[in-house]
């Protein structure tokens, strides 16, 4: 069986999106609607500035005492996001996400956000997989000194 894509992974087709200048209250309460684990954080009208994670709500706004209220998203997401292309197979897409410590990644074609991969997406044949080439890149580092 082929490997899917990140774009054929993704139960969602739509893009949840909220302006940069929203509070991370507002941002919080557009995830849990949604059911998901991020929003991106655009300027219209297909801008991507950046994208917050219930990870960064956690250690950037909870963490720190600030108030969700008053926080806007922009202060506190994650500026210039990783982005793939739909085509992108999902072990690949995981093995980036392992390898620069994130959980979502925005799939892009062109100038056009098509959605966001979350590592939820991935089958476990298919972290594995991902899991397998991390460990083969890192046994080749260490060798390579």
């Amino acid at each position: 069986m082929a490997e899917r894509t990140v774009f054929q992974s993704i139960p969602r087709k739509h893009v949840v999106s909220i302006g940069p200048q929203a509070s991370v209250r507002d941002a919080a309460c557009m995830m849990t609607r949604a059911n998901c684990g991020s929003v991106l954080i655009m300027e219209p009208p297909d801008l991507l500035l950046g994208i917050l994670t219930e990870r960064d709500l956690m250690t950037r706004v909870l963490a720190k005492g600030l108030d969700p209220e008053r926080t806007t998203a922009r202060e506190v997401m994650t500026p210039n996001p990783i982005c793939v292309p739909p085509e992108t197979l999902v072990s690949d897409a995981v093995v980036l996400m392992l390898e620069r410590g994130f959980r979502h990644i925005p799939l892009v074609s062109g100038q056009k956000i098509l959605g966001v991969f979350s590592v939820r997406d991935a089958l476990p044949r298919e972290i594995g997989t991902a899991l397998s080439q991390t460990e083969f890149h890192e046994q080749v580092n260490d060798a390579l000194g």
